[in-house]
């Protein structure tokens, strides 16, 4: 591979007699659609004396008046090669299939090349057309305009300096309008291949690659070397075969995450920015103006930076050998996200329940149901679509169902896509009602480490097992700290069994490892999940945990209340609730957040309206238990019983950690009358 910051013509001259360098010569192929910016680009540049137009090709030739007589036209590179008019850089504004052609022809004659991007269609076009210009030692850059910004290189200042501390992850966004006529404009737009040819047209490798590249930059993923995995999540309201909604996940060798939400669907055109998100804040670049917005702790500031043309880069490099901004080599990482695209299976419809269309006839463009809020949690989750369980998006196959007479009541998650700083663990989502009503959430944006129904702990030992940010007494407030734990399944054992009332009922046991940051082990839990049906309108879920030391030295349990928090004594079993109207939460003793928070007693109910269905969530504790009810109701839905309200619990090794809950399940309003035959007709569980 050839150092594209030199050239091999270049010509230096010193001295008396030195004789000025002659002016490049420079061709455009394609001069209709982004060609039209080149053309003007080009002026302004011959204005300048930087440059010479000498040939254009295009099979559509230019406007009559439209350049100037001395530039020679032809109807493709082919004819304008073979006239030979001494060009020195060819510039290609032409389709996405056409570039790899066209700059293996360019460099075989010897000419150094600009491509738009994306530069090449597919991973083995990009080896191609950089084994040729390192055979023919030109050079190659790629129209990623973004990377020309100098706004790039006081980010990576910032970014290295710890401005705004250590980066948890990086998202690129996109939300522009994109109508039926933007689909019409040219045979290969919409495409994914034509005549048997890749086209690789999508929201991510055209309309909106710039926030992938830019994204990518940053992440400091520019060669195919620097990319450890890219996971692709792709739609289309359009009836076209390209995607112009998409989720693209990039994992760099460096251990940065890039989430990339895109979409050409939305109800207005926002402009597209890259942020880097860190521990004490986050920095934005809006790449289309080059404007970086830095927010941190101490409040906001903004900055326009300026912008270096990478066709003057080019010729720079040519003359002084600087670096190219966005040479081919350096396009190595963003062609492997194209090749990721281009290997996916084909985008799949959105339903056209979730989508809008507004306007008429060719200016009609689709709107994906709040497309914007859905993007929003796709980058702060690190996840996917079919991840968040979008209900257009692809299903994702949960490690288990959870099933009373051939109706899926739970499924079972075993949280290995969930980020690292959420915690990674298993849990029940959705949860059901046998009407069919969701009554838990995962990855909500007011807190993505929530995950359904299931165990989880703020403080083990010191390692974060519940996610997000860590209270410390230290800090008397929640900081970010390299403190995440996981918690993976070792062990499993599913079985259906005879409930004590008759009907269908089912078993999941397992052992399970919780494992700090390092992946030592902490603790080793055993869990068993059961449930059966009541009635034909509710069911009962029950769950049973105990947690030993993973070793021989007793291990402490605890929650932001043991560190310090008022009342922020969550932590052990927890279930977050989906967006419920009309909430009201009571216990025998009591009825609203105020009340019912941080109380001890033997039952607590939630009822209310989820997705325009009601429904009654009774939470039971275990005969004897003093663990108090853990509330949110005004800030997020949510209900836990505290394993540690305001001290530790220690495990010992001869002696774990025990707890034991019984949620019932069901449909409709239930009053306490009604909550409390249905305890009784079960019996709780000591």
């Amino acid at each position: 591979m050839i150092d594209q910051s030199a050239t091999a013509e270049r010509e230096r001259h010193s001295g008396e007699n030195a004789v000025p360098a002659p002016v490049p010569r420079i061709a455009l192929v394609g001069v209709h659609g982004f060609g039209e910016r080149h053309l003007a680009n080009l002026a302004r540049l011959e204005a300048a004396g930087t440059l010479e137009l000498v040939a254009v090709a295009d099979p559509n030739p230019p406007a009559p008046g439209r350049l100037a007589e001395s530039v020679a036209v032809f109807g493709d590179l082919a004819q304008l090669l073979a006239a030979d008019p001494e060009v020195d850089v060819v510039i290609l504004a032409t389709p996405i299939q056409t570039h790899a052609p066209l700059a293996l022809a360019a460099l075989a004659a010897g000419k150094d090349v600009y491509v738009e991007k994306p530069p090449v269609a597919s991973l083995g076009q990009f080896r191609d057309v950089l084994a040729a210009a390192d055979a023919a030692g030109r050079l190659v850059q790629v129209g990623f305009q973004s990377l020309g910004s100098h706004a790039l290189p006081a980010l990576r200042a910032l970014l290295e300096s710890g401005g705004i501390g250590d980066v948890l992850g990086l998202s690129a966004t996109g939300q522009w309008v994109r109508n039926r006529a933007y689909f019409k404009r040219s045979r290969w737009a919409g495409k994914r291949s034509l005549d048997g040819i890749d086209v690789v047209d999508g929201v991510a490798t055209n309309a909106l690659a710039h926030a992938v590249a830019t994204g990518l930059h940053l992440a400091g993923a520019h060669t195919m070397a620097d990319v450890e995995s890219v996971d692709t999540d792709l739609y289309r309201a359009h009836d076209t075969e390209s995607d112009d909604t998409s989720i693209i996940r990039v994992r760099t060798t460096s251990g940065s995450t890039l989430l990339c939400g895109l979409t050409l669907c939305a109800p207005e055109q926002q402009r597209p920015s890259v942020t880097v998100h860190g521990t004490r804040g986050e920095v934005t670049l809006f790449y289309t103006d080059d404007e970086v917005v830095i927010s941190t702790p101490d409040g906001e500031r903004r900055e326009t930076f300026g912008r270096t043309d990478l066709l003057e880069n080019l010729l720079e490099a040519r003359s002084n050998g600087v670096p190219l901004l966005c040479a081919l080599p350096d396009t190595g990482g963003f062609t492997t996200v194209l090749e990721a695209i281009r290997t996916a299976p084909a985008p799949q419809p959105i339903n056209p329940g979730y989508i809008a269309w507004e306007g008429e006839g060719d200016d009609a463009h689709p709107v994906v149901q709040d497309i914007a809020a859905v993007i929003a949690r796709a980058v702060k989750a690190q996840a996917t679509f079919a991840e968040l369980g979008m209900p257009w998006a692809r299903k994702m196959p949960p490690l288990r169902t959870l099933t009373l007479d051939g109706k899926a009541v739970a499924e079972y998650q075993d949280g290995s896509r969930i980020r690292a700083v959420s915690s990674p663990r298993p849990y029940l989502h959705p949860v059901r009602t046998l009407a069919g009503t969701v009554v838990t959430d995962h990855q909500p944006l007011d807190h993505v480490w929530h995950l359904g129904a299931g165990v989880a702990l703020q403080d083990v030992d010191g390692i974060n097992f519940w996610g997000g940010r860590t209270y410390t007494r230290e800090a008397g407030q929640y900081v970010w700290r390299p403190d995440h734990g996981s918690i993976t399944p070792t062990e499993t054992h599913a079985e259906e069994t005879a409930a004590r009332t008759g009907g269908a009922a089912g078993r999941l046991r397992e052992t399970l490892g919780w494992n700090g940051p390092d992946g030592a082990p902490v603790l080793r839990e055993d869990r068993t999940w059961e449930w059966s049906g009541v009635h034909s309108s509710a069911w009962r879920l029950s769950l049973d945990f105990a947690l030993s030391p993973a070793g021989d030295r007793p291990v402490s349990l605890g929650s932001p209340g043991s560190n310090g928090r008022f009342e922020g004594g969550y932590g052990g079993f927890f279930w977050r609730l989906p967006a419920c109207a009309d909430a009201t939460v009571w216990t025998p003793s009591g009825a609203g957040e105020a009340e019912v928070h941080g109380s001890v007693t033997p039952w607590l109910a939630w009822a209310g309206t989820f997705d325009g269905a009601s429904a009654t969530l009774v939470f039971v504790a275990a005969g004897g238990s003093t663990d108090p009810w853990f509330v949110r109701v005004d800030g997020y839905p949510g209900v836990g019983q505290s394993l540690a309200w305001d001290s530790p619990v220690i495990a010992e090794p001869d002696a774990p950690v025990q707890r034991s809950i019984t949620v019932f399940v069901a449909d409709g309003i239930l009053g306490t009358t009604d909550i409390e035959a249905l305890i009784n007709q079960q019996g709780n569980r000591s």
